[in-house]
């Protein structure tokens, strides 16, 4: 049976052990966090649809979505670095989740003023990948071992 790790991480072979985890899943970085790639990912795709945003859109909406789309990604990463201590890990995810909050509600605004655009699946990506990243928080706060 899988652990929950499973569910958040890719499996690696020993020989790249760096971290250990519960049933022979090998966390090597914060890259092997699925809540990691799909922010990244998600990232990548707000930006690149963001700057083609009209004018005054590009610069105010879609600035502020770039930024907080990144936060996404980037609080996951330095959460990551401080895993060894349980609580910092905690409250960057919490704050990467608050961020996923604000980029799911200025996508959503976006849709409603675009509605051609692709924003609306945009906002539902953000919504799983929130989902996602929320229960990554409880799966922390009941089993990381500091």
């Amino acid at each position: 049976m899988l652990s929950w790790l499973s569910l958040f991480c890719k499996p690696h072979t020993k020989d790249n052990l760096t971290i250990t985890t519960t049933n022979s899943f090998i966390m090597k970085g914060y890259k092997d966090l699925e809540i990691y790639k799909i922010a990244f990912s998600l990232a990548i795709k707000i930006y690149k649809l963001s700057v083609e945003l009209p004018h005054p859109d590009k610069f105010e909406t879609g600035s502020q979505l770039r930024r907080s789309s990144q936060s996404v990604k980037d609080n996951i990463v330095e959460g990551y670095g401080r895993r060894r201590y349980k609580a910092d890990f905690i409250k960057f995810l919490v704050t990467s989740h608050a961020s996923c909050l604000e980029a799911t509600s200025q996508a959503e605004f976006l849709a409603e003023i675009h509605p051609e655009s692709d924003w609306k699946t945009i906002a539902e990506e953000l919504d799983k990948v929130g989902i996602k990243i929320y229960n990554f928080i409880i799966y922390v706060e009941k089993n990381w071992k500091t």
